[in-house]
């Protein structure tokens, strides 16, 4: 037998109660660029009290996977599953199959990695598309985090043919979509059986603690995850936000534009202080220097979070301030930092 498991979840953006211990001098409230959540949420309906007093309704879960169905491409609503969060429904995807060989197309998102050997698979990391066809279980994030990396949808099929021919599957998290190019997604390709889809719904509507993410598959697939869920696997709060978020097309389409705008601001920002951008989405930026370090404790000290990443010391990953006196205090702190360096 091997080393035994860490069953606890591993680090990510957004801890900033592990901020506060790293720098207890910084000015609050924390400025949290950790993560790549919108800082401009959908606007919350107002909901009645009896949400919070009853069980969910089986009709408002159906309704909520027609409407997702509509929005994500998927066939029809059978092809639909939500879940509290991609992680469950990850881990849910990774018992679909019998133990082997799990590859994850790297560096990217940790956690599916964790689940995939949490249900007992042996689990790789690869750097290129062509070394996942011969895994039981080959995991793609597309738009990948951190680097905003988009492998093209036909790459994505041809790696599906030869997983299926070897009873393989491929899961596909697209957390990240709704700011990826049009057309790319592969949720309306999943009929042919072997594909799984994640998406993410609190990352671009930013309601991340409302904690909604969807799984799109196989009719017969995405029973079997709903099997798995149980008759409540999300609250009536997030049914209702949910159906509300996801029909409302005009908010999308603006929101789209504006994000896009933000990252071309957040372009400028990180250009005057130095550092080189490798990539990311309209929701981040990933960034690469040798004074990544020195960068993140002078942000950290002004009271601004971002990610940092112990297996890659020379990078760091910007999220997007919200109104602005956030962008002015990036602003403000990455100036400090440029003149610093003179």
């Amino acid at each position: 037998m091997g080393p035994p498991l860490d069953l606890a979840p591993l680090v990510h953006g957004g801890d900033l109660d592990a901020a506060r211990k790293l720098f207890p001098g910084a000015p609050e409230p924390f400025l949290d660029l950790s993560t790549g959540i919108n800082p401009n949420p959908y606007p919350v309906p107002q909901l009645p009290a009896d949400v919070f007093a009853k069980l969910p309704e089986p009709g408002a879960l159906a309704a909520l996977a027609a409407i997702a169905a509509k929005a994500y491409g998927a066939p029809s609503s059978a092809h639909v599953v939500a879940g509290s969060g991609s992680q469950i429904l990850a881990a849910q995807a990774s018992f679909l199959l019998a133990r082997g060989r799990a590859a994850v197309l790297a560096p990217t998102y940790a956690e599916h990695g964790r689940v995939a050997e949490l249900a007992g698979h042996n689990v790789v990391e690869v750097a290129e598309v062509g070394q996942l066809a011969d895994a039981r279980i080959a995991i793609v994030v597309n738009p990948n985090s951190p680097d905003g990396r988009i492998i093209a949808k036909d790459a994505l099929l041809s790696l599906a043919d030869r997983l299926r021919r070897r009873g393989g599957l491929l899961l596909v998290d697209e957390a990240f979509m709704d700011v990826g190019p049009e057309g790319a997604s592969l949720g309306g390709q999943v009929e042919c059986g072997n594909i799984v889809v994640l998406r993410s719904f609190g990352k671009f509507y930013g309601l991340a603690g409302l904690r909604l993410s969807f799984a799109i598959a196989a009719p017969n697939i995405a029973a079997r995850i709903a099997a798995a869920l149980g008759p409540w696997p999300v609250s009536s709060a997030a049914l209702a936000i949910g159906a509300a978020a996801l029909a409302d097309t005009q908010w999308k389409e603006r929101t789209r534009i504006m994000l896009g705008e933000a990252a071309l601001k957040l372009d400028t920002c990180l250009g005057k202080a130095g550092p080189e951008i490798m990539g990311g989405t309209s929701l981040f930026r990933l960034v690469r220097t040798k004074e990544a370090a020195r960068l993140f404790q002078s942000l950290g000290q002004a009271g601004i979070m971002v990610r940092r990443f112990a297996e890659h010391p020379i990078w760091l990953r910007f999220g997007l301030p919200g109104g602005e006196s956030e962008w002015r205090r990036l602003e403000t702190a990455l100036a400090s930092f440029a003149t610093s360096r003179t």
